[in-house]
């Protein structure tokens, strides 16, 4: 009986005003709080992970309801309390993506660099893992790039995902009927063959975007010819030896390496590594993980979206890297 009048008070409380509730996090979103993960003196690094699939989505809970604030709302939380804390010398930047967006990666990039400009510190990026297109995108606004011993970065370049369903639609005597306004209004659609303008203009789109991604690299590292980025701004992936070699990043070490950069960086000898996260996170020592939670929206393809598939649109993303 019990368990009856709960199932009720469940569906009713789903069906009112309770839609807004955080059943993810059982209660409302609250603000970060700082916990330090490393060294016991000194002034503050601060630690400040980009995590999973870049994305302007909000979280999402298996019901399809806001769970949290969106990653890059939580970013710019983390950079405020970073930025208003006179002991905080540096941010360390800890970076595990294989990309996503390109108006989400963009804004990202925007926010370090106004962090930058704003409080005068430097900023080290930590690639860690898989940290590929739009994840070395966002790197590029730091002043040194340490990488993990196997990471796996690069990936310069932008793809708009698509599929063509028209064959199989054929099979089943399915047609596409869209009315449109203009002769591009639905190039892209699965549901019928692009024709070669409609590449073309899509190809043009690209290109812009890929031409935006390429300036980011030529700013971000200095030492490289132009011609070497164009070069090297194929799509292709690097080892953390390859994208040394080639000038892609500054070192190769661990999370305690980045931390000494920053030091270096910052004309200190020693510091305490310090990170926020939601209240009640776990956050033991430098290795706990992301302060955001996994996206996970039902979208309108009935698939997990955020970390299990690409919703259409323009990425820097290495598709193959989630």
């Amino acid at each position: 009986m019990l368990a009856r009048i709960s199932t009720l008070l469940a569906l009713a409380c789903l069906m009112s005003a309770c839609l807004d509730l955080d059943l993810a996090g059982f209660g409302r979103p609250r603000p970060l709080v700082e916990t330090t993960v490393l060294g016991e003196r000194g002034p503050k690094l601060a630690m400040v992970d980009i995590s999973g699939v870049i994305s302007e989505n909000t979280p999402r809970s298996i019901l399809g309801l806001q769970s949290g604030p969106g990653q890059i709302a939580r970013l710019r939380e983390a950079l405020d309390l970073a930025a208003d804390d006179p002991e905080v010398a540096a941010l360390l930047l800890r970076i595990r993506t294989p990309g996503g967006t390109v108006s989400a990666t963009e804004t990202i990039h925007h926010e370090l660099l106004r962090w930058k400009a704003e409080t005068g510190r430097p900023v080290i990026a930590f690639l860690n893992g898989l940290a590929t297109s739009g994840g070395y995108y966002i790197a590029m606004a730091a002043d040194e790039v340490v990488a993990h011993p196997t990471v796996i970065t690069g990936s310069i370049g932008v793809i708009m995902v698509g599929l063509n369903f028209s064959g199989l639609m054929e099979r089943f005597g399915i047609a596409d009927q869209s009315v449109k306004s203009g002769p591009y209004k639905d190039a892209g659609s699965p549901l019928r063959k692009m024709t070669p303008e409609e590449t073309a203009q899509l190809q043009g789109v690209v290109d812009d975007l890929h031409a935006r991604f390429i300036e980011i690299v030529d700013s971000g590292r200095p030492a490289l010819e132009r011609a070497a980025v164009l070069e090297l701004a194929d799509g292709r992936i690097y080892t953390s030896r390859q994208a040394l070699d080639l000038g892609l990043i500054d070192r190769i070490g661990y999370l305690e390496d980045a931390a000494k950069a920053a030091e270096s960086r910052s004309g200190i000898s020693e510091s305490r590594v310090v990170t926020y996260h939601p209240p009640g996170a776990y956050k033991h020592n430098i290795y706990s993980g992301s302060d955001l939670p996994p996206v996970q929206v039902i979208d309108l393809h009935l698939l997990p979206a955020g970390e299990s598939s690409l919703q259409p649109g323009f990425y820097y993303i290495w598709p193959f890297g989630r």
